[in-house]
């Protein structure tokens, strides 16, 4: 399999999108929110560790100056439309210049982010510009609600060598490019098939928010198996600009038919059903059968797929439209078949989300046809045929879909976040997914 699997990838060839994601202003918040907490850590080990480098330049000889507190009082994140992110950051600092007294500083930090894709394929956070300013507050006991005092703060600014802090600024927003090269990790799927994510090009920053475009590919047996042609070329839908979520994931359907193409390609679909019908059974329906086993069996069926699977989105459903050959045959350990069905059904999908997975489940077939493909028993009338075999295929093939299903479909997320407050809206081609990001605890 691997590979017949190497020999096909070639035909893999255009890089088009078939999903994405919008972060909104919104979730923008949130991240800033969550970061805080990580921003005051990280700053407090840099500015009071014993091993941090001596930020009090006054004097040649080793200063009596120590910071004895860091709070983050301020952090945003904000959209530059057409370039990236700014960050400001506010830090109050309590300093201890002498035994006896402590004095109050208020650090500031602006900086311009932006997200570029590396020689490796993966995003990475930039700082592109950063400049940090320290002011003298009041007192100690007024920095909870002072305003910066009126005095030029250029001793301070003196005093202080706060340059190095911008040299990893984007480190204090919860690892980013850590969480960041996370979203292209490689997901299992089934023990064959795995699922990637692939961005291709710098997310795209306008006023309703963070538009990233991806591909999706898929692994069999470790080898990326090359998917149909999309007859659409996807692009993500307009953002709402008064959405209320933090993220709006889309799916094309092209997504959900490539999904299940290499599900199929794994084998991951191949069936056996037991059905209630014995030789002896089908011999008083099919006299041939009696020249064909002396010995009474049990009728086994065997699914596989003469047609990669299609999804069907239309507005509000979304349908999953299997084109099936059965084998009808007898005999273990070896399997004789005798007669072949095609089957050709319908069923709806349901789509949900749980944590960072799309729950996918076919419910009960709608629609189904069957017609005779080849027998050793002579002819069969479609009649008979739906008579033996359209109860255990109505009821089987959807059961054990599910089963190979059960198991979810990663999404595209970060590490340390996961989905939740999710709405699935199914329109003509593709699925939207609003949702809002949580942090969880480590």
């Amino acid at each position: 399999l691997s590979l017949l699997l190497s020999l096909l990838v070639p035909a893999h060839a255009t890089r088009s999108p078939d999903c994405g994601g919008i972060l909104t202003p919104s979730g923008l918040s949130y991240l800033a929110e969550v970061s805080k907490p990580h921003t005051e850590a990280v700053l407090r080990q840099d500015l009071t560790a014993p091993a941090a480098p001596d930020l009090f330049l006054s004097s040649p000889e080793p200063s009596r100056n120590q910071i004895n507190s860091v709070k983050v009082t301020e952090l945003s994140l904000s959209l530059v439309p057409d370039s990236g992110l700014r960050l400001s950051i506010d830090v109050d600092l309590g300093i201890t210049p002498a035994p006896s007294t402590t004095k109050a500083m208020r650090l500031s930090i602006l900086a311009d982010l932006h997200v570029e894709m590396n020689p490796e394929g993966n995003l990475e956070l930039v700082t592109s510009t950063c400049k940090t300013t320290v002011e003298e507050m009041q007192s100690t006991e007024e920095v909870e609600r002072s305003t910066p005092c009126k005095s030029s703060s250029s001793d301070a600014d003196k005093e202080i060598n706060i340059g190095k802090i911008c040299l990893e600024v984007s480190k204090l927003l919860l690892s980013p490019n850590e969480q960041l090269i996370s979203l292209t990790a490689q997901f299992p799927i089934t023990p064959s098939c795995q699922v990637q994510y692939l961005p291709l090009a710098a997310p795209v920053v306008s006023e309703q928010g963070i538009t990233i475009s991806l591909q999706t590919t898929f692994q069999v047996a470790g080898v990326a198996i090359p998917l149909p042609v999309s007859p659409v070329p996807f692009s993500m839908p307009e953002p709402v600009s008064s959405s209320p979520s933090h993220l709006t994931l889309a799916f094309s359907e092209h997504f959900y038919t490539s999904l299940f193409f290499a599900l199929e390609l794994a084998g991951a679909f191949n069936m056996t059903i037991l059905s209630p019908l014995t030789t002896a059974t089908m011999a008083q329906k099919i006299t041939q059968m009696g020249s064909l086993f002396q010995e009474d069996l049990p009728v086994v069926l065997q699914a596989v797929f003469r047609s990669s699977p299609q999804v069907v989105l239309e507005e509000g459903k979304a349908a999953l439209k299997l084109f099936l050959t059965i084998h009808v045959g007898a005999g273990s350990p070896a399997f004789q078949s005798f007669l072949s069905v095609n089957a050709d059904m319908s069923a709806g999908l349901l789509l949900r989300v749980a944590d960072t997975r799309m729950m996918i489940s076919a419910a009960a077939i709608e629609d189904i046809e069957l017609s005779l493909a080849a027998s050793d028993v002579g002819p069969v009338p479609a009649a008979l045929l739906e008579e033996l075999f359209l109860p255990p295929i109505r009821e089987e093939v959807p059961a054990q879909m599910n089963v190979v299903l059960s198991g979810g479909v990663f999404l595209p997320h970060v590490a340390s976040f996961t989905y939740t407050d999710v709405n699935i809206v199914i329109h003509k081609d593709y699925v939207l997914v609003p949702c809002n990001l949580e942090l969880q605890e480590r």
